[in-house]
């Protein structure tokens, strides 16, 4: 079998059977199959992306890395981060002691792959595209492609019991009968039919699923509603990772009305991107009681990051050797190749609240798009993993600095294994 970077250079390796992805849609009905064609023309790309076995066993040890150093006593104890919970007036501590044994779904390790390794760029806590991932490997069941998809079977089943997982290390054996899918105008985002996809899922469990703009949920006395149904769990799929700006649901959760997944602990623990900073500092790590394999797989497999201070001249001078993001940035809003940089942007960076992580190259993937040449497109890999688990490896390729689903031929990818 040839090697990944063989395949990954060649646009003919292995393309992604469009009409098998077609009929896939469509049998999600008429508006869902209009909403991804015609609003979400570059949400799937054209090719699947190849990797190594030496780079999955990699990615797979920082995961391990990661889950174990988070987990440490000291680690949320002496965060340097503001603490999201609880603010002035809301108490100190979160009323459900037992929601706090809730994991967080759908948490998203991203790496770039190249000749030096798998280098783990950034965690998110509210990981978006699961389900289309999911739905895209299920459509392509009869590629025939080289190697074999990175993915648990029955993802569905998978996706479907880690939500349930939430629920009962939260209330017990107690019945999971409502669900909301939480977004500010879900129906204006641009991964809206993936909520579709997720309320699908759990009505076929027999579960009450609402998509739900957080506006009209209302906290009273014995919970959270959403008119006059009880909501027990929410997936949240809000940006506002502490809620300062959603009031409604973060009482809820702080009160213990609502089981609410992902939600601000897990963010603070995981992917605030100021914990890049320390689980690149060996002397924090070691502080912290890690051992010293652990801290050598985090050395060798996440760039360097550090909090962008003083010094505004020499970051200036170095700046072409950091990639700069916001700390409680999202979706790659706001973030900036320092080789890129203008004076303007620069200043802004500099006034604070970013994190410069070392430039780590993405991997570059060839794609043939219908109606041009073949061209490189840039790809990271995102594993989803829940419990410490990957559940499923998907790739985005695109063009430019960060990843953006506008780049013909460019989306969320299938990743093979092979060799």
């Amino acid at each position: 079998m040839l090697p990944a970077t063989t395949l990954n250079g060649d646009c003919h390796s292995a393309k992604i059977d469009r009409a098998a992805l077609q009929r896939t849609l469509q049998k999600q009905g008429v508006l869902w199959h209009g909403l991804v064609t015609e609003r979400c023309q570059h949400l799937f790309a054209d090719v699947p992306v190849f990797i190594a076995p030496a780079q999955m066993r990699q990615m797979r040890e920082v995961i391990d890395a990661v889950e174990r150093v988070v987990k440490l006593d000291g680690w949320m104890r002496e965060t340097p981060l503001p603490n999201p919970l609880p603010l002035a007036g809301e108490g100190t501590t979160v009323a459900s002691s037992a929601q706090n044994n809730s994991l967080g779904v759908f948490f998203g390790y991203d790496f770039h792959l190249n000749s030096d390794g798998a280098h783990l760029i950034e965690i998110n806590s509210n990981a978006g595209g699961g389900f289309m991932n999911a739905l895209l490997l299920d459509s392509q069941r009869e590629a025939g492609w080289p190697g074999a998809a990175v993915a648990e079977a029955n993802l569905e089943q998978i996706f479907l019991d880690m939500f349930r997982n939430e629920w009962r290390l939260a209330r017990g054996d107690a019945p999971l009968h409502s669900i909301a899918i939480a977004d500010e105008q879900p129906e204006a985002q641009y991964l809206y039919p993936e909520f579709l996809l997720a309320q699908r899922m759990f009505e076929r469990a027999g579960i009450v699923a609402y998509i739900a703009d957080q506006s009209v949920l209302q906290s009273r006395g014995n919970g959270l509603y959403l008119g006059e149904l009880k909501i027990n769990l929410v997936y949240n799929r809000l940006t506002d990772f502490s809620l300062k700006q959603h009031p409604v649901l973060r009482r809820a959760y702080l009160e213990g009305g609502v089981v609410l997944t992902p939600d601000p602990r897990h963010y603070m623990q995981y992917a605030d991107k100021r914990n890049l900073v320390r689980l690149t500092d060996a002397q924090a790590l070691r502080a912290l009681g890690a051992n010293e394999a652990d801290i050598a797989t985090l050395q060798a497999g996440v760039p360097q990051t550090r909090l962008v201070a003083a010094d505004q001249e020499q970051w200036w001078q170095e700046r072409k050797q950091w990639f700069f993001k916001p700390a409680e940035g999202y979706g790659s809003k706001g973030s900036y190749s320092g080789a890129k940089l203008t004076r303007r942007v620069f200043e802004e960076i500099m006034q604070g609240g970013y994190v410069a992580q070392r430039m780590a190259a993405p991997g570059a993937r060839m794609v043939c798009a219908e109606g041009a040449e073949p061209q490189p497109l840039k790809y990271d890999v995102r594993c989803y993993v829940y419990e410490g688990r990957v559940q499923l490896l998907a790739a985005r390729l695109y063009q430019g600095q960060t990843t953006n689903f506008r780049t013909p031929g460019g989306g969320f990818a299938p990743v093979c294994l092979v060799g």
